[in-house]
């Protein structure tokens, strides 16, 4: 039984509305005949369904309606059209400092998270220590939240989403917060969660993340969906492709045309950046010492011509 189902959801924002522009001017704007609201779908006909231990990843350009619908699947937002069927506990990180207050100390914003999140004081009792661990953070449990970083923060709302058991986590945009061991922490972590059952919703800007955690991609721009699959090399390469000509692809076709012109465009930078190594490798040969000379000479061989190398090692032993 899917634990996430989603058929043809539409979420729709609406502009000039009463709540956008304020009794006053909705007044006299209805009174003279110019009042006009507007329609803004920033998702439509979304439809794909997730099982237990999936990690989707949500690609798609700035405007696509990634955080959208993630708000509706939380129960943020409410469709317009279609259906959203979740089943299961979710763990929601949308924007990771929203829910905390910045009077409040780290420890009174954990259990405070916690609250917002449907736990008891007493589950978080026995995951606090766990939690500040996990956001490196033992030595500020005491301090304002308003006295720490913006990184600080972030690491800690996701220590208590990470490790409060969710049945569903959402992350939009999370996995890069903190320096490169707390990335990489986090990304080991995320890893452990999904090998435990965890249902997973991924939205990063970094492609290789997205590559590298989930087994499904839906692809959406503005507002429409481009694909679902279970192909992620494929459709992540095609979308990288896309990212640097700007063609939607129509048809598979376009998918497997896009994803074999990015891997040849990744194999000439790859050359050329190969060729400059070796040119500067070369450059060192002609104008440096003599033992300088000879260690840039096998570095180039090595690299270039390994099996001349290796031929040349054989011949003296």
């Amino acid at each position: 039984m899917p634990v996430i189902e989603c058929s043809n959801v539409g979420i729709r924002y609406i502009t000039g509305d009463l709540k956008s522009i304020g009794f006053k001017d909705y007044v006299v704007k209805k009174l003279s005949g110019n009042y006009h609201v507007k329609d803004f779908w920033a998702d439509r006909n979304v439809t794909f369904s997730l099982e237990a231990g999936d990690m989707l990843g949500i690609i798609g350009s700035n405007g696509a309606g990634k955080s959208t619908l993630l708000k509706g699947i939380s129960g943020i937002l409410l469709p317009v059209e279609g259906r959203i069927r979740v089943r299961g506990k979710i763990a929601a990180l949308l924007e990771l400092t929203s829910g905390f207050d910045p009077e409040m100390t780290v420890r009174e914003n954990t259990y405070l998270r916690g609250a917002l999140l449907n736990y008891t004081e007493r589950f978080i009792d026995e995951k606090y220590s766990d939690i500040i661990a996990f956001a490196e953070l033992e030595s500020f449990q005491d301090y304002p939240l308003k006295q720490l970083s913006s990184g600080m923060r972030s690491r800690l709302a996701f220590s208590i989403a990470c490790l409060v058991n969710p049945d569903i986590l959402i992350l939009d945009e999370v996995l890069s917060v903190g320096d490169g061991a707390f990335q990489k922490k986090s990304g080991d972590k995320m890893r452990e969660i999904l090998q435990s059952g965890v249902t997973g919703i991924l939205v990063s800007h970094s492609v290789g993340q997205v590559r590298e955690l989930c087994n499904k991609i839906l692809w959406l721009d503005h507002g429409k969906q481009i694909a679902f699959t279970n192909e992620p090399g494929l459709y992540c390469d095609a979308y990288e492709e896309f990212l640097n000509t700007k063609k939607l692809p129509q048809s598979r076709e376009d998918i497997e045309t896009l994803a074999k012109d990015f891997a040849v465009r990744k194999e000439k930078e790859r050359a050329e950046r190969e060729k400059k190594e070796i040119e500067k490798l070369e450059q060192l040969l002609e104008n440096g010492e003599k033992s300088t000379a000879v260690d840039a000479a096998v570095n180039i061989l090595r690299k270039s011509r390994p099996d001349l190398l290796a031929e040349h090692l054989n011949h003296e032993t």
